[in-house]
Formats: structure tokens, C-alpha cells, sequence
């Protein structure tokens, strides 16, 4: 009897047992055509006679996927509950009477196997494994220019089935390198949560006046992720826990964005939308803790994660993720990264916060003067006359306070107003104008909103990070 680990690694070895010994292999497909000639409270003997022909007339017999076809026995519709395990002991009774050998590959090992069977564990690959696997359908040049040591590292939970896909892909692949090879597992075979054509393209160049954040993602997480001969020699990982905290529109989302392109198939996210209205959120956040083990190394990307806890409407949530978070302690689990993003960190859960659990604290700040200068020189550049030769100097000036969000949004109101003034023959102004209108109305939106949020506010405000303004 074969078990494995999730590996995949059962239906390799009976193949590999098929080509070599022969004898006939039985699975679901041949079990649901039996099944067809009988009655639906018959499904034990259809098993038990499609076992009994095929020993009649082989000397090995091969069970495929037993699990799956106990599965079908026990469904909850099914009136005869627990006669499987007789039905094995009189199939297994049967090869033994005519001295024949029967060999099932399952996930779950059954009593009467566990009683009369020899028993193998297919345990996790290693890269030899890979090698192995990969070798039955590459080229042997193509194979030798492959680091599966490198492969194995970047991704160590792959089953046979992905494996097999990728070198069969390649087989036919003139110069295939290792970078080549991860480069299709990251696309094809590691599956995030997220569809990343339909996230915004971004990178750090995209971020002005977090360079010491984007430094410490940089050698704190990305690092050990892509570096993985030095993450290797020096035993790196990247951290556990990282709280990324800051005003609205500084860039915590941006970031998420990047990462999710960057890493493409280890990036998952967790938010309000998963949350809201759903009734089956352990099930959720579960599936997409399972999914960054099995990708690892990987990050969990949990955006917004004050307004999730806010006033702790979510506890059973919050509780279920700290046991995940701790879980994330194992070596096999060690690769996992969680990133959460917060614009106050005091509306988050204390234990959540906790040394451990979170390792790595950021603060995203207001963009300083000089920061925004070069946030309207790069939008501008791609404007035409006469709003590319906007003063930039002013703009950036009089945006104190203001993220980058705002100023993109500055940028985009202030070419409406200049399009209306065009398209309706309106003297035209300065082009910095257009801008300066546009600044002045986020301000005073601003203003009536924070007026209003004084206006109910009955209790001392918390703030999680103390921020110093620079212009």
C-alpha cells in the first residue's frame, strides 16, 4: 500500500510499478463503469466484483486513488453506511486466496490495509526528486542544465503532476535554464488569490519618500526570496510579521501592489471583501494560509486590517488568524510571510501586535517637500503644453500635508479643468492654476470632514504612530 504526503508522488510510482511488473490498474473511471450495470444500493459489490474479475485474470492488480472511491461508498446520500472496510477484507481475502498481489495507492490508510498490508509513506520531494521526475521527459543536456537544488528551494512543495508539466512543456525547448523553469512555476503552476493582470502595474519607482521602508522590505522580505543561494548559506527567512502603518494614500497599498507583481504566484491577499457578509470566512482565510505554505516562500497580504478589527466586530477572526500566524512557527510553515496594513494601529487587537507575532514594524509617511516635487515633475512630464511647464515649485509648496494619493488626484482634477476651459473657449490661465483650484478644493473637503468627525467625536482619540511632518 502506497500513501504520500500530498506529493503526488503515488501516481509516479505507479507508473513507474505499471511498466515494469504490468499487470492491470483499476481506478474510479473503471470503478464508475462498473458501477453503471448495478443497482444504486449495490455500490460494495461493484467494487468487490470489478476486484474479483480483474485477480481472476492478473497476476498484480493496481488500485488507484482508493480514497476517492471510498468517498463515493460513504457520500451522505448513500443508505448502507460502513461496509467499505468488509468489502476491502473480502477483496484483500480474494488476492490472497489466489496468490495474487495487490498494490493501492490512497492518502488515508484503512484498517483492514493497515492490518494484512505492507505499508510505504511517500514522504515530501527533494531536489533529487525533482530530478528524477523531470528526467523521464526532458532531454538529459536540458536536465543537467537544470539547479534543482535552485528549483527545490523556490518552490519545494510542487507535486509530480505540476512537475511533470513543466518538463513536459519544456521538452521541446531549445537552451531552457533554470530562470526559464521558475519563471513558468510562477506563472502556471503557483496560483494566487489575486489575478494579477487585473492589479495596477506599479513598482518602488513608483513610491517618493518611504526609501527607508522600501529598504527595509527590500532586505527584510525580498531578500530572502530571491536571494535564495545566500538565503541558503546563511539560513535567511524573511520576517514572520510586518505591520506596515500610515495616513491614508502614503503608499501601503501601493506597496501591496508591487509585491503581488513582484512575487506574481506567492502573493495572496486578505480583505474587507473576503470579510464582509460571509459567513464561512475559517474556511477562507484557511484555504489561503494552505495555499502560501504549499507556495512558500510566500506572503500573506492582509490590507486594511484596522478597519477589519475596528471596534473588535471581528474576534472569531482575529483569534483564528493568531493561531494561524503562531502556526506559522513550524520549519515547513518558516517561508510564510504576513504583511498588514494599518492607518492606526491602536484600532488593531493588542495580541495581534504582540513581540512574535509581528517582528517587523513600518511607518509610510506623508511624502516632504521634496518628495512631492518629483511626484509632479514625473506626472507632469507625460502632460503636454501647457501643463508639462506647470511650477513645480508652487504646486509642491502648497501641497504640504498632502499624500500621494491626493496629489495624484490633484494632478488629475487640475487636466479636467484645463480640458473644460479648452472645450468651452474660456480664457485660459496659468497652467499651475488649474492645479492650485484643485488643491484648494481637497482642502476644503478635508476641512468640512474633519469638522464633522470632531463634531461626533465623545471620547479621547488613539493614534498609533506619532507623525513628524516634514516640507
Amino acid at each position: 500500500m502506497l500513501q504520500d504526503s500530498g506529493s503526488d508522488g503515488k501516481t509516479t510510482v505507479l507508473d513507474y510499478v505499471h511498466q515494469k511488473l504490468g499487470g492491470v490498474r483499476v481506478g474510479v473511471r473503471e470503478f464508475l463503469i462498473k458501477l453503471a450495470a448495478y443497482e444504486p444500493s449495490a455500490i460494495e459489490e461493484a467494487f468487490l466484483d470489478l476486484i474479483d474479475a480483474e485477480i481472476a485474470q492478473h497476476d498484480l492488480v493496481i488500485v488507484d486513488d482508493r480514497h476517492l472511491i471510498k468517498n463515493v461508498v460513504e457520500s451522505c446520500d448513500y443508505t448502507r453506511k460502513n461496509l467499505f472496510d468488509a468489502v476491502m477484507t473480502a477483496a484483500l481475502a480474494s488476492g490472497s486466496t489466489a496468490r495474487k498481489k495487490m498494490l493501492f495507492a490512497t492518502s488515508e490508510i484503512p484498517d483492514p490495509l493497515q492490518r494484512r498490508a505492507h505499508s510505504w509513506f511517500i514522504a515530501d520531494f527533494t531536489s533529487a526528486d525533482f530530478e528524477t521526475i523531470c528526467s523521464a521527459y526532458l532531454d538529459p543536456t536540458a536536465c543537467r542544465r537544470l539547479d534543482f537544488g535552485e528549483i527545490h528551494r523556490f518552490a519545494p512543495s510542487l507535486n509530480a503532476h505540476q512537475l511533470r508539466k513543466a518538463a513536459v512543456w519544456f521538452s521541446h525547448e531549445p537552451g531552457l535554464d533554470t530562470p526559464q523553469f521558475l519563471e513558468y512555476l510562477n506563472t502556471h503552476d503557483l496560483v494566487s488569490n489575486v489575478e494579477i493582470e487585473e492589479v495596477e502595474p506599479v513598482t518602488w519607482n513608483d513610491l517618493r519618500g518611504v526609501d527607508d521602508v522600501i529598504q527595509a522590505l527590500e532586505a527584510k522580505i525580498a531578500l530572502p526570496f530571491e536571494n535564495r543561494e545566500l538565503a541558503v548559506e546563511l539560513s535567511l527567512k524573511p520576517k514572520r510579521g510586518v505591520l506596515l502603518a500610515g495616513p491614508p494614500g502614503t503608499g501601503k497599498t501601493t506597496i501591496g501592489r508591487a509585491l503581488a507583481h513582484r512575487l506574481k504566484g506567492k502573493f495572496f491577499l486578505v480583505d474587507g471583501t473576503m470579510i464582509a457578509g460571509s459567513s464561512n470566512f475559517y474556511a477562507e482565510i484557511n484555504r489561503v494560509f494552505s495555499a502560501a505554505k504549499r507556495n512558500a516562500p510566500s506572503i500573506v497580504f492582509i490590507d486594511d486590517a484596522d478597519v477589519i478589527f475596528e471596534g473588535h466586530k471581528e474576534d472569531g477572526l482575529y483569534r483564528y488568524l493568531l493561531t494561524k500566524l503562531d502556526g506559522l512557527e513550524s520549519a515547513s510553515s518558516g517561508r510564510v510571510c504576513v504583511m498588514i496594513t494599518a492607518m492606526e494601529p491602536a484600532d488593531l487587537p493588542a495580541a495581534l501586535l504582540r513581540s512574535g507575532r509581528i517582528e517587523l514594524w513600518l511607518e509610510t509617511r506623508l511624502p516632504d517637500k521634496a518628495a512631492r516635487a518629483e511626484i509632479f515633475r514625473e506626472k507632469l512630464a507625460s502632460l503636454p503644453p501647457p501643463l508639462c511647464v506647470a511650477d513645480i515649485e508652487i504646486l509642491a509648496s502648497a501641497t504640504r500635508g498632502s499624500s500621494g494619493a491626493d496629489l495624484k488626484s490633484i494632478i488629475e482634477d487640475g487636466k479636467l479643468q484645463f480640458a473644460h476651459n479648452k472645450t468651452t473657449g474660456t480664457p485660459m490661465r496659468p497652467a499651475e492654476e488649474y492645479f492650485l483650484n484643485a488643491i484648494a478644493t481637497i482642502r476644503r473637503n478635508r476641512r468640512k470632514y474633519q469638522t464633522r468627525r470632531r463634531a461626533r467625536a465623545s471620547e479621547d482619540q488613539l493614534f498609533g504612530f506619532k507623525s513628524e511632518q516634514t516640507c
